[in-house]
């Protein structure tokens, strides 16, 4: 069975939105006061799943990428440009402003649970998806870039949460200018609710 991963920026007060600033909102853009290193390349480790797994994204997140990585020439721009991407939107999406996108069809909890037999979702960002994700209990591992900032409002990264959610601390790494990468994988049988 294969995971669904969420990799999100999230502050110190549990906070995931508006890290670059470009959603202008007045606490935007936390991320990127701490330099380029923290937040560039494979900044979450993810090794193989660019090149096996499948990207979920909401629109929003969607066409942020597709007006940063496509024009991008780097090995990680490359890899994330080759992976195939899903869109989970109401709206209409112009698709092809970035390679092997296509729009997500039908329910999102049944298209997650039929590509977990055969390969790993991956969503970053899609505040909303995850919040369906979590609250249906698919999500097997968090991968984080912890800021050591505290921004005091703005959307949490557990608010889709409807009961506990025990998880394991399995790595944390410094990843410079004092943010930590840290990776959380659901406890007990992972797989066990996806059968």
């Amino acid at each position: 069975m294969h995971k669904v991963i969420v990799a999100e920026f999230l502050t110190l007060d549990g906070i995931v939105e508006d890290p670059d600033g470009s959603g202008g909102t007045p606490h935007g853009g936390w991320a990127f006061r701490y330099g380029p290193g923290p937040v560039s390349g494979d900044k979450f480790h993810l090794g193989t799943v660019l090149d096996t797994g499948v990207k979920l994204l909401g629109r929003t997140t969607w066409e942020l990428f597709a007006r940063i990585f496509p024009t991008r020439d780097d090995e990680f721009s490359r890899r994330l440009n080759a992976m195939e991407k899903l869109v989970v939107s109401r709206s209409p999406v112009d698709l092809g402003r970035w390679t092997n996108s296509s729009r997500l069809d039908g329910d999102l909890i049944e298209a997650v649970t039929q590509r977990l037999r055969r390969q790993d979702v991956l969503v970053t960002g899609s505040g909303t998806i995850v919040d369906q994700l979590v609250a249906h209990d698919l999500v097997d591992e968090f991968r984080l870039l912890v800021f050591p900032t505290v921004v005091g409002k703005g959307r949490r990264l557990f608010e889709g949460a409807t009961a506990p959610l025990d998880l394991e601390l399995v790595s944390s790494e410094d990843a410079g200018a004092g943010v930590l990468r840290q990776v959380y994988e659901r406890k007990g049988d992972r797989c066990a609710t996806h059968s």
